[in-house]
């Protein structure tokens, strides 16, 4: 789902910049008061959660992978506005420092699965568990549910903006500048897997980390209780013990390996030089519903695509030989720079407390 340079025009990257730039600002007004407590630890930690978790690629229908994004499981937690920042900080880390994902088209990533997603995420949830206490099964099943419409909601988001392209970016002779196939083909393509396979990912994540912090750390579930107040609006548990969450992100990373198990590329993901080989061109007919790709690669997408060089692209450093030794290392610097974002605001928190009581 994490759509690739080239794949959109500038208009449509320049309105998806535009759309999810006042969803960062209004997450940063609403959250502002709360910023140097423990917002940015716990925005921190699930931003580390999402981009680890994001790096286990499931098989899909079609000879093509997708993933689970976090975002509902973020939201809960975090409250849409803190899931909107966590989730955006970690698409913007793939993007930058493994080119998962473009540069062009991050602002189209983080409106489809960070603020889609994460109001999707907010309002079936709290739709499904109205009034139940924070310790019941009903929440692990809203919580699944959610999850499972949230990722649906953004892959559906991400096929319209595929499916779009080659009607209204084309050349004189009809053939697509950007992204090739049309909605008929891109919606289908898109949704089945996300409606079969990851989407119970999605549900079984963001049930699971209820159910298990149900048992570990319920204090982090009142954040979306309802129970004192219904105005959407970021909270930070009183008693929020991150330290379990680092705990489990630190376990999901040492397992990233198995990530690229799967094969195949996902769908829309696909690279100038698949255009040109056999091989990856009977995979993208055969992921497109029998429809070759163009003979040759659209031109504004072979133009955008050089737009951004990351330093370690496909999570694969190119100083290390294993791939798999490679994507844990790189999982590794991820995560370690979330936690040092966490460390650095702990400290200037402290610091920022002690002032206020001299004062």
């Amino acid at each position: 789902m994490h759509i690739p340079d080239g794949y959109l025009s500038p208009s449509t990257c320049a309105a998806c910049y535009a759309l999810a730039a006042g969803g960062w600002y209004a997450a940063l007004k609403r959250i502002r008061r709360v910023l140097f407590t423990r917002a940015i630890p716990l925005i921190s930690v699930f931003a580390a959660f999402c981009f680890v978790l994001m790096m286990f690629n499931l098989p899909l229908p079609g000879g093509t992978t997708g993933h689970a994004v976090g975002v509902t499981a973020a939201t809960i937690v975090l409250g849409p506005w803190g899931a909107i920042l966590a989730t955006s900080i970690a698409l913007a880390l793939q993007a930058l420092f493994f080119g998962d994902g473009g540069i062009t088209t991050l602002g189209a990533n983080c409106f489809n699965m960070a603020i889609v997603g994460a109001f999707v995420a907010y309002a079936a949830y709290r739709l499904l568990s109205t009034a139940s206490e924070l310790n019941s099964r009903r929440r692990v099943i809203a919580a699944a549910i959610a999850g499972y419409l949230s990722i649906n909601a953004s892959a559906f988001i991400a096929a319209v903006e595929f499916g779009i392209q080659p009607m209204l970016f084309h050349d004189a002779s009809g053939t697509p500048l950007y992204a090739p196939y049309p909605l008929h083909i891109a919606i289908p393509a898109m949704m089945i897997g996300h409606l079969t396979l990851a989407g119970f990912a999605e549900a079984f994540i963001a049930g699971g980390m209820v159910s298990y912090l149900q048992k570990v750390n319920p204090g982090l579930l009142q954040g979306l209780a309802g129970l004192q107040q219904e105005k959407i609006e970021f909270r930070v548990p009183a008693n929020a013990g991150i330290r379990n969450l680092w705990l489990a992100v630190a376990l999901l990373m040492m397992i990233t390996p198995l990530g690229i198990l799967a094969v195949g590329t996902a769908w829309g993901e696909w690279s100038p030089v698949d255009f040109s080989s056999l091989q990856a061109r009977a995979q993208i007919a055969s992921a497109s519903h029998g429809q070759a790709p163009p003979d040759a690669v659209p031109s504004g997408l072979q133009k955008l695509s050089s737009f951004w060089t990351a330093p370690f692209p496909a999570y694969a450093p190119a100083f290390v030989r294993s791939p798999h030794l490679g994507y844990l290392l790189s999982a590794m610097f991820g995560v370690g720079l979330f936690g040092a974002l966490s460390f650095i605001a702990s400290v200037i928190a402290k610091k920022r407390n002690r002032r206020e009581l001299d004062l």
